[in-house]
């Protein structure tokens, strides 16, 4: 039984650990708003979760492998630069509303994985549960 809630958390916990890393490429995008030169940064978390998900146990996959925890040859997201909306003279290229946008837009979708993983664990205890001890 173990095996198969492992399996079941597993694909939300990388979402997890994958938001996570997610919100700190966003935070260090803003961070560095007002760096000259600063080219911002993000990653396609869809395709980062199919590969998290293909890979081994909990938390053994690409999630670590983003984060540098992970050193098991297998392949790390691939980091990319984020496309301007507009020219700046210092080529700075983070875009404060679109960062705020996708902060939000995250946030909310960490949420929602923390809430899955809930009642995921939730629904195991219950159906645990003898059928006196409701």
């Amino acid at each position: 039984m173990i095996p198969g809630l492992n399996e079941s958390l597993d694909f939300h916990t990388q979402a997890l650990m994958l938001r996570a890393e997610k919100a700190r490429v966003i935070a260090s995008n803003i961070a560095n708003a007002d760096t000259p030169g600063y080219q911002a940064r993000d990653f396609d978390f869809a395709s980062a979760l199919r590969q998290a998900t293909g890979s081994g146990g909990v938390g053994s996959g690409i999630a670590q492998d983003v984060m540098g925890g992970n050193a098991s040859g297998s392949t790390a997201v691939a980091m990319r630069y984020a496309v301007p909306s507009q020219t700046n003279l210092d080529s700075n290229t983070v875009d404060m509303d679109r960062e705020r946008a996708a902060f939000v837009d995250n946030s909310v979708k960490y949420e929602s994985t923390l809430r899955f993983i809930n009642a995921n664990v939730k629904t195991t205890m219950d159906a645990m549960k003898s059928f006196h001890q409701s």
